[in-house]
């Protein structure tokens, strides 16, 4: 045996087998129950292209999250100053950057302004003179501080977003961003795809407030601190939605940024599903404040500004535990509990682009693309096998070990297959072919120098080395940076070709040397089939 072949031989069987093992996932629908747990498992998915499912372009409404931070920071001012006997008319938020205080004096105004310095120095600050002798001043978020807000809306919404759906049991769900405020949801293989947008798109801002008690909603005056919300009863056997107008207060006592885990539950007496919820430290012990400092008064528990229950409080409630019920069936109390758990989105998102694809779609997608490698594979074949002859038939039997372990490879790493992906291996044909005549071509220059057979093979590959690695990453490079920046069918196309790649140098470089070296030891060849 030639020097070096062992290692070279013992490395091609072992990637065979190896290959072999991953690939029984895909290519057997049910697996015996002694592979599962002793076996790898994860197999090649299909795309969204491939199989069918929901393309979503959704928006980020980038500027609600900006008025949200401001909206904390005049509740936190107004806690604040309220904690340090500093009197004030109004705290607001005004127009989408600032928030602006009304002040009764000077003297505390000049207070105000020193805490404002302290507490938020990245805001910038202009006094002016109200009616009637008061301060007014507006503390102002900066444009790059707008900027830099908006830009954490959209990875935190995409975040939000992954969370959501990984709980929804998606299988190999795409969600990426796409320019500025835009993200881009792939769910191959959704049945329900409207359940799957509603529960993407929910806001999920559960709060908690009290209940504005002797305060009419029809048509009296409401009080500047409070809002009307309505709740909506929907009938479950005649589908009639009733709603029920409550004024509350506008502002939180409790949040869901509190929570710890939504799950839910079976209610014994009447057999109707709830949310169960968990507080951590800090929402059970205001929890336990309110409910003690509140006992005989309504709260009013609300979601995305729709008031979902308003019991009345009946005694403290300690534990850090509640409940949220209402008219629930089982998918909706299920929905709600996963939207809790995976948090709220830090701004609405909107549905500007829904795209379904059937799943005939998706066989036809196959069938063509399959049926296009498989020519171009022929083609290949025929084109080696009558140009260079015997060596073209050790050229294709690399180029069919390059295809086996490139699925072998997409299969153990539990890989999407597009139909980008298919071009891409589409592709790594002709990549494969392509180092062999490069080698091919240095050993016909060699032959020609009068060398033997073995010195022309080995002179070959040795001047084809550089040309081959230099060409190989380039091409790498490039995928590289598709990986990188592309979203979608086009990451799918990287991942691919960056495997083909790296396994295409193995099997041109070793692979195909290894059966020219078998050859060539067994007897005295005389002549190449070149």
């Amino acid at each position: 045996m030639p020097k070096g072949a062992g290692w070279r031989i013992t490395l091609i069987i072992g990637f065979i087998v190896l290959s072999c093992i991953y690939l029984v996932p895909t290519l057997m629908p049910q697996l015996p129950s002694w592979w599962k747990g002793l076996l790898p498992k994860d197999k090649i998915s299909l795309g969204l292209d491939l199989q069918g499912g929901t393309h979503l372009v959704l928006e980020v409404e980038t500027p609600k999250a900006v008025e949200g931070t401001l909206d904390l920071v005049a509740t936190d001012l107004e806690d604040t100053l309220n904690s340090k006997n500093l009197r004030f008319k109004r705290i607001s938020r005004s127009g989408a950057d600032k928030v602006s205080l009304v002040l009764y004096e000077k003297d505390t105004a000049a207070a105000v302004q020193k805490l404002l310095k302290d507490k938020y120095r990245d805001y910038e600050q202009v006094s002016s003179v109200e009616e009637g002798g008061m301060v007014g001043i507006q503390l102002r978020m900066k444009e790059q501080d707008i900027q830099d807000r908006k830009d954490k809306a959209v990875a935190q919404a995409l975040e939000t977003i992954r969370n959501r759906i990984d709980q929804f049991g998606v299988s190999e769900p795409i969600i990426a961003r796409q320019g500025i405020n835009q993200i881009v949801v792939q769910l191959p293989g959704i049945k329900d795809p409207q359940r799957a947008i509603d529960l993407i798109g929910r806001t999920a801002r559960l709060e908690f407030k009290m209940v504005k008690e002797g305060v009419s909603p029809f048509g009296g005056a409401v009080p500047e601190d409070a809002e009307v919300l309505n709740e909506r009863i929907v009938d479950p056997v005649t589908g009639a939605v009733n709603e029920t107008p409550f004024v509350v207060q506008k502002k939180a006592l409790i949040t869901g940024d509190l929570l710890t885990d939504a799950q839910v539950r079976i209610d014994s007496q009447f057999n109707q599903p709830y949310v169960a919820i968990e507080f951590n430290s800090l929402g059970g012990r205001l929890f336990d404040q309110v409910t003690a400092a509140n006992v005989g008064k309504r709260f009013a528990i609300v979601l995305d500004s729709n008031v979902y229950s308003a019991p009345v409080i009946r005694e403290r409630i300690s534990g850090g535990s509640a409940q949220i019920s209402g008219n629930f069936t089982e998918k909706t109390a299920s929905d709600l509990a996963i939207v809790l758990r995976a948090g709220a989105l830090p701004a609405p998102v909107k549905v500007i682009q829904n795209v379904t694809v059937g799943a005939s779609l998706g066989k036809d997608s196959i069938d063509k693309g399959f049926m296009a490698g498989a020519i171009g594979v022929l083609l290949v074949v025929i084109f080696m096998a009558i140009y260079y002859k015997l060596c073209g038939m050790v050229a294709n039997l690399g180029m069919v070990l390059n295809i086996f372990y490139l699925l072998g490879a997409l299969s153990a790493l539990g890989a999407t297959l597009t139909l980008p992906g298919i071009a891409a291996i589409v592709l790594l044909v002709g990549m494969s072919v392509d180092s062999n005549v490069i080698i091919f071509e240095r050993i016909r220059e060699e032959l020609h120098l009068g060398k033997s057979p073995k010195a022309a093979l080995d002179a070959g590959y040795d001047r084809a080395f550089l040309t081959i690695m230099d060409s190989h990453i380039t091409a790498l490079i490039t995928a590289a940076v598709l990986f990188q920046f592309g979203t979608g069918p086009v990451k799918g196309f990287a991942v691919s070709l960056s495997l083909g790649i790296i396994i295409n140098l193995f099997t041109s470089l070793t692979g195909t040397r290894v059966i020219f070296d078998l050859f060539l030891h067994k007897g005295q060849v005389k002549k190449l089939s070149i």
